[in-house]
C-alpha cells in the first residue's frame, strides 16, 4: 500500500512538472496566476483519468472500452432506459421476452435511434469470475447483443446491491430522462410505458410505480422476512412494488453519487423507497403498472385503458411465465405498430 502511495505521488509530480515545463510557468510570478489556474484545472482532469486507469490495472478490470462506449452514447440523449432484471438460470424467461414485447435485431436498433429507448437484460457475474455461467451469458450476448453486464456478484439476497449498481451504471452509460427496472417474468407494453412517463417529464424527482406499504415480516423463515424489522414498526413506508418501477434522471444520479452510503435492506423495493426518504420526491401511484394477467389486462385493453405492465400477484410475476408470456402478449399487448406510432 505504501509503494502505491509513493508511485501515485511520483505520478502527480511528473504530470505537474510536465505541464509547467510546457507553458514555462514560474510559480512565484503574480502575472502567471491565470495561466496557473488553467494548468491546475487541466492537471486535475489528467490526474482523475490517470487514477481511474491505475485503479483499473490494480483491480484487473478493463475500463477503457466501457468508457469509450459510454462517451459515444453520451453524445446523444435518450428518453428511457429499460433494465430487465435477470439471472443465470433464466435463459428461457429471456427468450420468452425476446419473442414478445422486446424488439429484436434491427428493430431494437431502430428503437434506440428513432425513439431514444434502450432495453437491456441486466446481469452481473458469478462468484467464480469467468466461469461456465459467465461464459454462457457471453455467448448469449454475442448472439443477441442485449445485455448490460454489471460489476456485481449475482445472488437473490443481493438484489438491493444489484439495483443500486444498475442505476449507477445505466445513468453513467446513457443520458436518459427515465430509468426503469422490470423483472424478466413481467409483460410490458413499451409504448404505453413511454407515453405514461412522458406525462411527467416536466416534473422533477419522479418515482413511479404501484405504491404499497405492506406489513413488516419479522418472523424468520417466511418469504420477504425483514431482518431489520425493528427499524420500521408494523408497516413499511410507501414504496413501489418491485416488479416494475421508474425513476427520473435526477434520482438515478442521486443513487449513483451516493451508492457507497445508501443502506441495503433485504428487500430490494424497500431499499429503493428508503433511499428516497428525506428527499423531495414525487411518489406517483399508477395502477396500470401492476395489472393482472388475462382476463384483467384484456378487459382493460378492450375498454381503451391499455396496461403498462401485467403480472400475477400470487407469483410476484407471471405464473409460469415461460409458458404464458405469449398468451399474455396476445391478449394484452398494445400491438407492434403502437410503438412506432407513439409520440412522446
Amino acid at each position: 500500500m505504501e509503494s502505491f502511495s509513493m508511485s501515485w505521488k511520483f505520478l502527480c509530480w511528473n504530470v505537474l512538472h510536465k505541464q509547467l515545463q510546457q507553458q514555462d510557468i514560474k510559480l512565484v510570478s503574480k502575472d502567471n496566476f491565470g495561466i496557473l489556474d488553467k494548468t491546475i484545472s487541466n492537471l486535475e482532469i489528467e490526474l482523475a483519468e490517470a487514477k481511474a486507469a491505475h485503479e483499473s490495472i490494480l483491480s484487473g478490470v478493463p475500463i477503457s472500452e466501457e468508457i469509450e462506449k459510454g462517451e459515444s452514447q453520451r453524445k446523444r440523449k435518450y428518453f428511457m432506459v429499460v433494465g430487465i432484471n435477470t439471472a443465470f438460470s433464466s435463459r428461457k424467461r429471456r427468450d420468452s421476452v425476446r419473442a414478445t414485447w422486446m424488439p429484436q435485431g434491427e428493430k431494437r436498433r431502430k428503437l434506440e435511434e428513432e425513439k431514444g429507448i434502450i432495453i437491456r437484460f441486466v446481469i452481473g457475474h458469478s462468484a467464480t469470475l469467468g466461469g461456465i455461467l459467465d461464459k454462457a451469458i457471453e455467448a448469449e450476448d454475442k448472439k443477441h447483443g442485449d445485455f448490460l453486464r454489471l460489476d456485481h456478484i449475482e445472488g437473490y439476497l443481493e438484489l438491493s446491491a444489484k439495483t443500486k449498481t444498475y442505476f449507477a451504471t445505466a445513468v453513467n452509460l446513457w443520458d436518459a430522462e427515465y430509468y426503469i427496472k422490470v423483472d424478466d417474468d413481467v409483460h410490458v407494453n413499451i409504448a404505453t410505458l413511454a407515453e405514461t412517463l412522458a406525462r411527467h417529464r416536466t416534473k422533477p424527482r419522479i418515482y413511479i410505480g404501484c405504491m404499497k406499504s405492506g406489513p413488516v415480516l419479522s418472523r424468520k423463515g417466511v418469504r420477504y422476512h425483514e431482518p431489520e424489522y425493528w427499524k420500521f414498526g408494523d408497516k413499511y413506508f410507501r414504496h413501489a412494488t418491485g416488479q416494475i418501477y421508474a425513476v427520473s434522471k435526477d434520482l438515478a444520479t442521486y443513487i449513483s453519487a451516493n451508492q457507497h452510503v445508501l443502506h441495503k435492506y433485504t428487500n430490494e423495493d424497500v431499499s429503493l423507497g428508503a433511499w428516497f426518504i428525506g428527499l423531495d420526491v414525487q411518489h406517483i401511484d399508477d395502477r396500470r403498472l401492476c395489472c393482472g394477467t388475462p382476463p384483467d389486462c384484456e378487459w382493460k385493453a378492450q375498454a381503451g385503458n391499455v396496461c403498462v405492465a401485467s403480472f400475477d400477484w400470487t407469483c410476484s410475476g407471471i405464473c409460469r411465465s415461460v409458458d404464458r408470456m405469449k398468451e399474455v402478449h396476445r391478449h394484452c399487448g398494445e400491438g407492434e405498430n403502437a410503438l412506432w406510432k407513439a409520440a412522446f
